[in-house]
């Protein structure tokens, strides 16, 4: 079992999560994942290593509270262990030295594209952030954004924080403005009719664009075939191919139908939650 050192909430049902894995922070690569459960009984839960530190054996995972599995996981106090953790999983991002650079994070996409900015920053390529959230308050890792960026933007929806607006019109004036062409490649991570829309900005310019995706997915391997996806005509595993893919490849409205497969179910088991004992933290945490 691996040991929750530190627990911070980051924004609104957002949550980040330091645990003790010394073996996956020495492997682990920018557009890795790993699968979580927080007990013997709970959901097998993929989430994107947001962080890795070799020499302190921790890596960071950042979670959005979106069903009784993930509650289960942000209930967690440090001093407390993960039932299970496997990884690092996943293909890594393939991090090349290119003039230029486009990060766009929607949302809790901030986390996994933090890794990879990072990388291609460290590498030498000029990089501009966009990041987005519907309101300020979503916002999270800006300074760590901004950090290993050497443009950072921000919107919200509402205009609360930054420029208002969708992600995808500060992608369309970048690429506007690159009449050299020297942006070499774009990442967009966030929600999928996000990344949709900003794989339709990066076609109408002919720019390639590399995803995250995040279908359903249970046992990180292949085997159980629920984070099949279509790319190209094609049917790949999220867990075992990816979990990047070009995005102007991907059928997305196959990928974001099959994602609400168990939108009801999951619904209902999070009306009907309630903590194990063992589990509920005691006065003093």
């Amino acid at each position: 079992m691996s040991t929750l050192l530190a627990r911070r909430e980051l924004a609104p049902k957002i949550y980040e999560l330091v645990v003790e894995s010394g073996r996956i922070a020495r492997k682990a690569q920018p557009g890795q994942f790993v699968v979580v459960m927080a007990h013997e009984r709970a959901e097998r839960i993929p989430l994107t290593i947001a962080d890795a530190d070799p020499q302190a054996g921790t890596i960071t995972l950042v979670v959005l509270v979106a069903g009784a599995s993930t509650l289960e996981l942000s209930q967690l106090r440090p001093g407390q262990s993960l039932y299970a953790i496997i990884g690092p999983l996943g293909k890594p991002s393939q991090v090349e030295q290119v003039a230029q650079v486009v990060m766009v994070a929607g949302g809790v996409g901030t986390a996994p594209i933090y890794p990879i900015a990072r990388a291609f920053y460290q590498a030498g390529s000029q990089v501009i952030t966009i990041q987005g959230a519907r309101t300020k308050e979503l916002l999270f890792w800006t300074e760590r954004l901004a950090s290993v960026s050497h443009r950072h933007i921000i919107t919200t929806d509402d205009g609360s924080f930054g420029r208002r607006g969708l992600v995808t019109e500060p992608l369309r004036e970048v690429l506007q403005e690159d009449t050299e062409r020297q942006i070499g490649c774009i990442y967009a991570i966030g929600p999928a009719v996000m990344m949709k829309n900003c794989v339709r900005v990066a076609e109408s310019f002919a720019r390639k664009i590399i995803v995250s995706l995040n279908p359903i997915m249970v046992d990180g391997t292949g085997m159980c075939g629920g984070c099949r996806v279509e790319v190209g005509g094609q049917t790949f595993f999220a867990c075992v191919d990816g979990p990047e893919f070009d995005g102007r490849l991907v059928n997305w409205d196959l990928f974001i139908s099959r994602q609400k497969l168990y939108h009801e179910q999951e619904t209902c088991l999070l009306m009907q939650y309630s903590p194990h004992e063992s589990e509920k933290p005691s006065a003093s945490t």
